[in-house]
């Protein structure tokens, strides 16, 4: 049995800390306020192939290969006694406009070229997927191996599951690894970079805003699976929860470490959700709130050693949920003393090194 100090209380966070103490190790997480962050604020997309473009084929590599361990990953959670409530029904990604269809049909192809399964459907044959989408769609591309899951609960979930393992957590924010017991992963997201100098200039903070909705009686209901678009060049996604609520996102721009909700996020992500889905009109807009991803340089996560007893797992960008749990397999095989997952190769920090040469 070896010590692990975590630090960072996220989806990473957690992930590393239950699968580390299930294999009997003793772990320690320190996080002001754990299961909360970008992960409470998260769409819950685990969709490596609608994410994918080429050029980021690495990118769609690793993410693929922790979509094949979710299924296991859920159900292991589900027997520790929360359901993280994993949904199976895909994506179905719409084009509003001639220049959105065009990449649409490149996305396709690329995906065609790969061998992913996704299938391209007419604007009708979309909406009649999804009835409540605008009579405006053009076409749509619909791809079925895509999952999703409710974070709230994958995060209660997994700090239950820390609990009965004997997870300690403290509630303090770390600035100095020296002072912490045994290994280290490094999974605070955004404030990963402050803390090694390995990352300062690798991890930044990436905002985003989210709103979630919720129908009132009379209203059409939302979509039965998740539905994305781009609206004059901004993303939109709405990710249906079991509960009835209706996650919509997100912004994404450059603010530093700022989490304020602005009047313009807010606004976008309305005017953009309404072309494609006209019946949230009549929803009540239950939250708003903005989050901060952890963006590495070129959109790959770091996930690997940092130097003796430190491991980097962090940088996932959009992909914190989806990752989740190909990084947690890396980081307790590191800790066990036994290869990396072969996926991650790409994924490691030692890399930045490298492009400096």
């Amino acid at each position: 049995m070896r010590e692990l100090s975590v630090v960072g209380g996220g989806v990473i966070g957690l992930s590393v800390a239950w699968r580390a103490s299930a294999r009997g190790h003793r772990v320690t997480v320190y996080d002001p306020e754990p299961g909360r962050g970008a992960s409470w604020l998260a769409g819950g997309m685990l969709a490596p192939v609608t994410e994918a473009w080429p050029g980021e084929e690495d990118v769609l590599s690793l993410g693929e290969a922790s979509l094949r361990r979710w299924p296991d990953f859920a159900r292991d959670l589900a027997e520790e006694g929360i359901d993280p409530g994993l949904s199976p029904h895909g994506t179905l990604v719409v084009a509003l406009d001639s220049a959105d269809a065009g990449n649409l049909e490149m996305l396709a192809a690329y995906l065609t070229e790969l061998g992913r399964e996704a299938e391209q459907l007419t604007g009708r044959e979309a909406r009649r997927a999804e009835p409540g989408l605008a009579g405006s769609v053009r076409s749509g591309l619909l791809v079925p191996g895509d999952l999703a899951v409710d974070n709230r609960r994958l995060l209660h979930a997994l700090a239950h599951a820390c609990g009965r393992h004997g997870v300690e957590f403290r509630h303090e924010t770390v600035t100095d690894l020296e002072t912490l017991n045994g290994d280290v992963v490094l999974a605070a997201g955004a404030w990963t970079g402050r803390l090694h100098p390995a990352l300062a200039d690798a991890v930044r903070p990436l905002k985003g805003e989210i709103l979630r909705l919720r129908p009132r009686r009379g209203c059409l209901p939302p979509p039965k699976r998740t539905v994305r678009a781009m609206v004059e060049g901004r993303p939109i996604y709405l990710v249906p929860r079991d509960d009835g609520q209706l996650v919509l996102g997100a912004t994404q721009y450059e603010a530093g470490f700022d989490e304020t909700v602005t009047v313009r996020g807010v606004r976008e992500l309305l005017e953009g959700a309404e072309r494609v889905f006209p019946g949230i009109t009549e929803y009540e807009l239950v939250e708003t709130a903005a989050g901060l991803r952890a963006a590495s340089v070129d959109t790959m996560p770091f996930i690997g050693e940092l130097g003796e007893g430190v491991f980097a797992a962090t940088g996932h960008h959009r992909n914190g949920l989806l990752m989740a749990p190909v990084t947690a397999d890396a980081a307790v095989a590191w800790l066990d003393g036994v290869p990396l997952p072969d996926e991650v190769a790409a994924a490691t920090p030692s890399r930045r090194s490298e492009e400096r040469v």
